[in-house]
């Protein structure tokens, strides 16, 4: 369920919705009745009223700390160190990034094998998208010049295929046309 959430475009839209459609709601009550109903100024005691308002923002403000208390673990950083602490078997990856391409250390992969990708860029901003091969955005980094540690981040694919990886940074005129590919096979274990 929590995947559903926090890795797919439709759960981040659900989440969204959960929380705005409840505000919509209220304020669309709330406009009827001052409108239709009562037009005349309030009678409510204030008190009444800043006790309705405490309890309206508690319960926002539990509901926003508890989703995203929930997405830390989907974080890039909190995963990678989770990744690090208990897989000894990391495969580390240089990346250079330089206008307009990338250079690898290694460009093939098994299923279920964390990756440490360690990037830097050469010459001017540059990213490290990571693409699923159904078009999914797995990871970005982004890659700033003169840095002395590299961007680093352990992925660990949990499917076959072909991975694009692009620029989403603008980096020049032919900025369009920096990708590379890794390929990921299935493990020989």
């Amino acid at each position: 369920m929590l995947d559903f959430l926090y890795q797919d475009s439709w759960g981040a839209f659900s989440v969204m919705l959960f929380f705005q459609i409840p505000f919509l709601v209220v304020f669309l009550y709330i406009v009827y009745r001052k409108s239709f109903v009562e037009p005349e100024p309030s009678a409510t005691d204030q008190r009444k009223l800043s006790r309705l308002d405490g309890l309206w923002i508690a319960l926002v403000v539990i509901l926003f700390v508890g989703f995203n208390f929930l997405s830390l673990d989907y974080m890039p950083p909190i995963s990678s160190a989770q990744s690090a602490a208990t897989h000894k078997n990391i495969q580390d990856v240089e990346v250079k990034a330089e206008s307009w391409s990338y250079e690898l250390s290694a460009e093939k992969f098994e299923v279920g094998r964390p990756v440490r990708f360690s990037a830097k860029s050469a010459d001017t901003m540059h990213s490290f998208a990571l693409y699923h091969p159904d078009g999914r955005l797995l990871f970005t980094m982004m890659l700033m010049p003169g840095l002395e540690t590299p961007a680093s981040l352990i992925h660990t694919f949990t499917e076959p295929g072909t991975y694009k990886i692009r620029c989403l940074e603008y980096c020049g005129a032919a900025h369009h046309e920096m990708s590379d590919e890794l390929v990921v096979t299935e493990s020989k274990q």
